[in-house]
């Protein structure tokens, strides 16, 4: 499987980066080395992982290698979205507009705010006392 042609995605989150190849195949997701399904324990993280092979109808068209790093569970999951819609489009240029469409292809750049000096955290000031 290695020596394959394969498409390529990066997909970020918070602090998750997901590198992500698409291989031509049956439509096995493997994540870290695991299934998705082992890996994602939440249906919803894998409903939101696998979301741009299921909008494009593209799920039993490609096996999916993924190396996700960083961050947590749900972050991951985003971050692995996005590199499977990215690596998508590479293989498909006539899929682009679908997966823009559906805001797939969008870097959802929210992540925690910094903690501020004087604060107890990024906006939450101590209470004021008058006297």
């Amino acid at each position: 499987m290695a020596e394959a042609r394969y498409y390529y995605g990066t997909g970020r989150r918070k602090t998750s980066v997901a590198r992500v190849r698409l291989y031509p195949g049956t439509g096995d997701i493997i994540i870290n080395g695991k299934p998705m399904a082992e890996y994602f324990t939440r249906d919803r993280d894998r409903l939101t992982a696998s979301e741009p092979l299921q909008t494009t109808d593209m799920a039993s068209k490609f096996s999916v290698m993924i190396k996700v790093e960083g961050g947590g569970v749900s972050g991951q999951a985003d971050a692995v979205r996005h590199g499977i819609s990215r690596a998508l489009a590479e293989a498909d240029p006539n899929l682009h507009s679908l997966l823009r469409q559906h805001g797939l292809l969008t870097r959802d750049a929210r992540a925690k705010e910094r903690k501020k000096p004087g604060l107890k955290r990024a906006r939450k000031a101590p209470q004021y006392t008058k006297r």
